[in-house]
């Protein structure tokens, strides 16, 4: 028996019918006679009946056999998974529709491969992402369809969305963390009300930046994000925060956290309006304020112990008084070294005895003083003819250095309620929304360069990368035994980012047998890859 191949043209068609069929002799001739059709099996079987029938039984030789194709698979895989296992599909809309599919497909492509929409539409020849999301194999996507139109449903979506993240992570009496970063911004955005110049943050100055401010709990999970225009101070956007809280998310009686510089007096006020606590810490002219009212003194901060005293004004207010050793060290070595170099300076301008200008001359050193911000140290002056003189002041240096790694939290919440202990964990908390922007803007989400000159996809694409955060927060959570494992290895290996690339190396491979596409399979995870799908707790194959 054998196959063969019959091929018929009609008009501009081409038939195709493929038999098996068998040779005999009959009266001494030789004939043929058909066994079955097999036209409509699938190419792969037809290939194996092929091998069969030809006496080399159901293996091929390694030439027949290529690797027509190779695309990432176990990345995309994993962090959809996981997207879905979190319920960020059906927050995101409770139906399945493309449109949902496209948004877990930018999602979950923030954390695999970053970069423009454009960028993230066209790798459909190297990722299944777009596949797994619904998406014929190897065809392009529309960026207009399938990127910029469920931004938009996005955007409408996203305050239902973030309440019920809120409903998931917060509740009344919790402590929530909040705070605020900018971001800079390239090129034209004349039809912008958001996108403006403001105080960089980060050493970046002079661009146009967006602001930003996060909600998170008390772990540093980010349940919801705002975009304000880049010239926005942070305290000022509080109180619509706490009113947010208050009647959007309907939570009660929170600690409201908050860095030093957003919660001052008057936000506090704002805050408790709302019958909420408040978490924060002092300003070092708010600690030289309870030093001269003998609230403090400076033997009272401990760095193996914290300190607890009340206001006397208002014994409602509790203070944490606490001590960083590391940071006493830094501070006085970068103070000294910052003295040093301008006194330095201060010696080089003082020896010119010859007339001067005394404007330039007042100039020159309001820029010195300007460039190091330590101004307050030195007391000087400029005569008429241009000569300085100059002074240390050395008892403002030493109050100084008697607080150095000194901080005070400052809470009014009730020491049943929450300890010396922890309020100081409470404030120290706000590092994990400081890691969630170091993450959301360049460790691995890079939240720019953004390439939308519309607001409201601005807002959409930041929106996309929080939610992204969202599966990495989680995920680094399921992964932290791994990590930990690995914090006191000497030659420490694992990061979320090398975790990422090895997932990655999980192909889909498209199989061919004599230029036939016969399979399609996915490379087996090795010993490392499945524990990190056990400790995600997905399952890709």
């Amino acid at each position: 028996m054998y196959v063969e191949e019959i091929k018929n043209k009609q008009g501009k068609k081409l038939y195709r019918t493929v038999l098996i069929r068998e040779s005999y002799k009959e009266n001494g001739k030789v004939k043929h006679r058909t066994i079955a059709n097999i036209s409509r099996l699938p190419a792969s079987q037809i290939v194996q009946i092929k091998a069969v029938l030809s006496g080399r039984g159901a293996f091929l030789s390694d030439e027949e056999l290529e690797i027509a194709s190779s695309r990432e698979y176990g990345a995309s895989a994993a962090f959809l998974e996981l997207g879905k296992r979190l319920g960020l599909d059906k927050l995101l809309y409770s139906r399945r529709e493309q449109w949902r599919d496209d948004l877990m497909a930018m999602i979950a492509g923030r954390i695999v491969f970053q970069g423009s929409k454009l960028h993230l539409s066209n790798i459909f020849m190297d990722s299944v992402l777009w596949e797994l999301c619904g998406h014929p194999p190897g065809v392009s996507i529309d960026v207009d369809r399938h990127c910029y139109a469920p931004m938009d449903k996005l955007l409408e979506r996203q305050e239902s969305i973030q309440k019920q993240l809120a409903k998931r992570h917060l509740e009344d009496g919790c402590l929530i963390l909040y705070d605020m970063t900018n971001t800079w911004l390239e090129g034209e955005y004349t039809d912008s009300e958001l996108v403006d110049r403001g105080l960089g943050k980060g050493g970046k100055k002079g661009y146009k930046q967006i602001a930003i401010g996060l909600i998170a709990d008390k772990r540093g999970c980010p349940v919801a994000i705002e975009v304000f225009n880049g010239h926005t101070s942070d305290q000022t956007t509080v109180k619509d925060q706490a009113e947010r809280l208050a009647s959007t998310y309907g939570v009660r009686e929170i600690v409201f956290a908050g860095d030093r510089g957003m919660l001052t007096p008057k936000r506090i006020e704002e805050v408790t309006g709302y019958g909420f606590k408040t978490l924060t810490a002092l300003t070092h002219p708010q600690i030289f304020e309870l030093l001269e009212r003998d609230v403090i003194q400076p033997e009272l901060f401990d760095e193996r112990r914290i300190e607890e005293v009340r206001d006397p004004d208002n014994p409602r207010i509790r203070y944490m008084l606490c001590k960083n050793p590391y940071t006493m060290r830094r501070e006085r070595e970068t103070r000294d070294s910052l003295v040093e170099r301008v006194s330095s300076e201060f010696e080089k301008i003082a020896k010119v005895r010859n007339k001067r200008d005394k404007g330039k001359v007042c100039a020159r050193i309001g820029a010195l003083l300007g460039r190091y911000k330590i101004g307050k140290f030195y007391n000087w002056s400029v005569s008429d003819t241009g000569a300085v003189e100059w002074s240390l002041d050395n008892e403002l240096i030493g109050r100084e250095r008697l607080f150095d790694g000194c901080y005070i939290v400052r809470t009014d919440v009730e020491e049943e309620n929450m300890s010396t202990v922890e309020a100081v964990a409470g404030y120290k908390a706000l590092a994990g929304v400081e890691k969630a922007f170091r993450n959301l803007k360049t460790v691995s989400l890079e939240i720019r360069p953004i390439y939308h000159k519309k607001d409201d996809r601005i807002r959409a694409h930041v929106f996309i990368c929080m939610l992204a955060y969202y599966i990495q927060w989680h995920a680094t959570e399921c992964l932290e035994p791994m990590f930990e494992s690995d914090r006191s290895n000497a030659t420490r290996r694992w990061s979320f980012q090398i975790v990422i690339e090895r997932l990655k190396s999980i192909r889909k491979e498209n199989l061919k047998i004599k230029g036939i596409e016969v399979a399609s399979k996915i490379t087996t995870p090795d010993s490392e890859q499945q524990k990190i799908l056990d400790l995600l707790g997905v399952k890709i194959r």
